[in-house]
């Protein structure tokens, strides 16, 4: 069936890119400090699009739910007995740099020389810092203009799933069983499992859409903790203050300073856990530090929120007439420990990889995706590439010939599944 289908590609007249710079026009970015769901009303926007476009594809039964959760299904065409896969990828883009008013601008032929962003000349996307872009010369690299972001993550993964469904309702010689596909809010500020409908889902196991480099296959994530650290100040008129005002601010920046600098983001990699303060508010009286703590293994998560306890209730001790309240959440958990159990899995879709011409390599990501939490919902759900760079940054790129190998692995990967069926 490989050749088959290899040979159905040659003539295949891709959407991926068309579909890719619609999407990314349309303003997704979600809200860590919205209370509703989605966190901005402006994903349903895209859900909304999706919807239709499933149903434009022949795809009977795509939906949006109120929470803003798009299910869709097509059927099977294999008289196997074949278990239920589904793929993944998130509406929204990230908090940490505009997603409205995206202009795409697709870089033909590149060349390998510096991309100058227009709109913000400062923005200059180089293989210096990029060194990713050295692999993409002859391709053709699509940025925004400069002052936003691309929204390669993760609309690359929606239309890259988008395109192979697409790609397997124009050609139904091509066997697979039962195909779910979910598209999530609010991914980017770790709520993008929060309201899933496992029932509605109804699937086995499956795949996030959602990697970086081509070929790579993610099948570890950190796990995830959220710490809010919440000061109690003592405040007075700063005329009448010596001796008596305990600033909540300048008690928050005491904290701030005595972070141990080799456990921060910019000054770790590969598999060393950090913890990173994301936000501060707060006036003489009261002051809230929220922060995210990462590391792989959970006696290093535990580690690194004792050493912030520790610093927390150190510094505290100078101010007898204030006070500091520390809660951890639980965010998402390495989705390793679920993946191991189901090695097929990844096994599969390294194939998928391998069937497209592209060597696979199997990483762990610093960050998570849907999939972690997916994994211990009893969904085992590794993370595949969609070919996203430098994303929530104003320099974010992506190459179309990576966005079509991800394509034909999507459709490799779910005749594998028809295969080793019975």
């Amino acid at each position: 069936m490989k050749d088959l289908i290899d040979e159905k590609f040659k003539a295949y007249s891709y959407s991926v890119l068309e579909r890719f710079l619609r999407y990314v026009q349309i303003d997704t970015q979600s809200d860590p400090y919205s209370n509703t769901f989605p966190s901005t009303e402006k994903q349903k926007d895209l859900a909304r699009l999706l919807v239709e476009e499933l149903k434009q594809m022949g795809i009977a039964n795509p939906e949006m739910d109120d929470n803003g959760y798009v299910y869709a299904e097509l059927s099977k065409n294999s008289d196997k007995q074949v278990p239920v896969i589904f793929f993944c990828a998130h509406m929204d883009t990230s908090p940490d740099c505009s997603g409205a008013n995206v202009k795409p601008i697709i870089h033909k032929n590149y060349k390998g020389t510096d991309i100058v962003l227009p709109d913000d000349p400062s923005q200059i996307i180089s293989p210096k810092n990029h060194p990713e872009l050295l692999h993409q010369i002859g391709n053709d690299i699509v940025t925004a203009s400069g002052t936003t972001l691309l929204g390669a993550d993760n609309k690359a993964g929606i239309a890259e799933i988008m395109d192979a469904m697409n790609f397997l309702i124009q050609h139904p010689e091509i066997k697979h069983g039962i195909i779910k596909i979910l598209f999530t809010p609010d991914e980017e500020v770790g709520r993008g499992t929060e309201k899933i409908n496992l029932q509605k889902l109804n699937a086995k196991y499956g795949y996030t859409i959602d990697g970086e480099t081509l070929g790579h296959i993610e099948n570890e994530t950190f796990s995830a903790d959220m710490a809010i650290i919440e000061i109690q100040g003592y405040s007075t008129h700063p005329g009448l203050a010596k001796n008596k005002m305990e600033n909540a601010a300048k008690i928050a920046a005491g904290i701030l300073s005595q972070l141990p600098k080799d456990k921060a983001p910019e000054t770790t990699e590969k598999k060393q856990a950090f913890i990173h303060p994301t936000y501060i508010n707060g006036n003489i009286e009261k002051t809230e530090i929220h922060f995210i703590i990462r590391a792989f293994e959970d006696t290093a998560l535990k580690e690194m929120e004792d050493i912030l306890t520790h610093i927390v209730n150190d510094t505290i001790k100078k101010y007898p007439q204030s006070s500091a309240k520390i809660t951890i959440k639980e965010q998402y958990r390495n989705m390793k420990k679920v993946i191991d159990k189901y090695p097929f899995v990844v096994d599969y879709a390294i194939d998928a990889i391998k069937r497209t011409g592209i060597e696979p390599s199997l990483h762990s990501v610093r960050g998570g995706t849907d999939g972690s939490r997916l994994s211990f919902m009893g969904l085992p759900c590794p993370n595949i590439f969609a070919g996203e760079h430098a994303f929530h940054s104003r320099q974010e790129w992506i190459s179309v010939q990576d966005m079509k190998k991800s394509v034909q692995t999507i459709v490799h990967l779910v005749n594998i599944w028809e295969e080793k069926s019975k």
